[in-house]
């Protein structure tokens, strides 16, 4: 195959220079559930196609996460998909209706056994990888991407509760239970991690929704070396040890004619890998662009609910990860001095996006405020989780520009 050498912008910059915490006047901004049911956008998509569909259809996965970033502005697109999608993976089932996601069983201690392997689950993860390609391929050049995998205990809570709602009694004294869960989901969330990552997505968050509702000292003991776990079986060896660039040099990323090859040994050692997953496809993807020398430079944690308690640990604090998502019950300023390493993202509170103009601009000044004169390195900006239903899109567009003049 004939490499041709292109010199393009294809991330963006602002969110490149969060990632590095490097110095900048403007944060990049991207909103978790930014593709979502207050948007016309996706309200038309949903009309026409199920929520199944517009996950599993890349085509359809990439039209409803562009939509939001050429209407607003965003800084980056995330994959559309969903956190539960490795339970159904794993043979529990799975159907969205309108109450909610509905698995087919819970996991107790006689399911469990009923799991499938990672091996046997992998494949049914692969459109997540095609979603991201998709979505690559149609964004803009100076967008950039994330992918995102749900924590290993947010996944056990709803395998055990079949929902999030509560103090999640049952899981809890199911605990013991989560290291059994963890062997089979934990090599399930790396390959997905990978997939994500050798797909085009610059970075891949783990959101943990239901940390917060464990204590700092359960958190700290049981979910803290799953993660560690996580992180470490990730695979990184055929991506490039070099430092994230604003350009780059990329081959053409169709598929290879016969007698093809790779660029490198290493290149060619990981499609042979990833022809032994099942993908079935001989397309080795070049969207991929390191991001630093080692592998939580790509990975970053957000958990909802939690506090500085839970989160004053190693992992966290001295860099293991890309960077730290934190929710609107944290002042930001304690949060950029807890995570000196990497991006801090957050926090606005989401259900003040529902409030009327006058009043969320001043919730707004008033949030921001205290961060003008804060070293604020690192920020991705945010809110404290997703974008609610009901949610006027004109609010969403103040929030954007708000920001950007505020901190311009």
């Amino acid at each position: 195959m004939s490499s041709i050498a292109i010199q393009e912008q294809i991330v963006n910059a602002r969110f490149q220079n969060a990632l590095a915490r490097r110095r900048q006047p403007t944060p990049p901004i991207w909103l978790m559930r930014q593709a979502g049911r207050y948007h016309k956008h996706y309200q038309a998509l949903r009309e026409k196609y199920s929520f199944m569909d517009l996950c599993k259809r890349p085509e359809l996965a990439a039209e409803v996460a562009l939509g939001p970033v050429l209407e607003f502005d965003f800084d980056a697109a995330i994959l559309f998909s969903d956190l539960l999608f490795p339970l159904e993976a794993l043979g529990m089932g799975l159907e969205y209706t309108d109450r909610g996601p509905q698995l087919e069983w819970r996991l107790d201690e006689q399911t469990i056994s009923q799991l499938r392997s990672a091996e046997e689950a992998w494949p049914h993860l692969l459109f997540q990888g095609n979603a991201v390609r998709a979505t690559r391929e149609r964004l803009p050049a100076s967008r950039s991407l994330i992918g995102f995998i749900g924590g290993p205990w947010t996944l056990f809570a709803y395998a055990v509760e079949g929902s999030h709602q509560g103090s999640l009694i049952e899981s809890k004294r199911l605990l013991t239970l989560f290291p059994r869960f963890c062997e089979v989901m934990v090599p399930l969330l790396a390959r997905s991690i990978e997939l994500q990552l050798n797909s085009g997505a610059e970075l891949v968050m783990i959101f943990d929704t239901a940390a917060g509702e464990l204590s700092p000292n359960i958190f700290k003991a049981e979910i803290v070396p799953q993660l560690q776990v996580l992180a470490q079986n990730v695979s990184f060896e055929s991506l490039s040890k070099e430092p994230r660039s604003g350009e780059m040099s990329i081959e053409n990323q169709h598929e290879l004619p016969p007698g093809g090859s790779f660029r490198s040994e290493t290149d060619s050692a990981f499609a042979h890998k990833w022809a032994q997953r099942g993908d079935g496809s001989d397309r080795f993807y070049k969207h991929r662009i390191p991001t630093g020398f080692s592998p939580g430079a790509s990975i970053g944690y957000y958990s909802k609910g939690t506090q500085p308690a839970h989160l004053r640990h190693a992992l966290f604090t001295e860099g293991d990860f890309a960077g730290i998502g934190v929710d609107h019950r944290w002042d930001l300023r304690e949060a950029f001095d807890l995570f000196p390493n990497g991006f801090v993202q957050g926090n606005f509170d989401q259900a003040l996006l529902l409030c009327e103009r006058d009043e969320l601009e001043r919730q707004l000044h008033g949030y921001l405020d205290p961060l003008i004169d804060h070293s604020r390195d690192g920020w991705v900006c945010g809110l404290g989780h997703g974008v609610l239903p009901g949610t006027p899109e004109d609010n969403v567009r103040i929030f954007v520009e708000t920001v950007r003049e505020a901190c311009n």
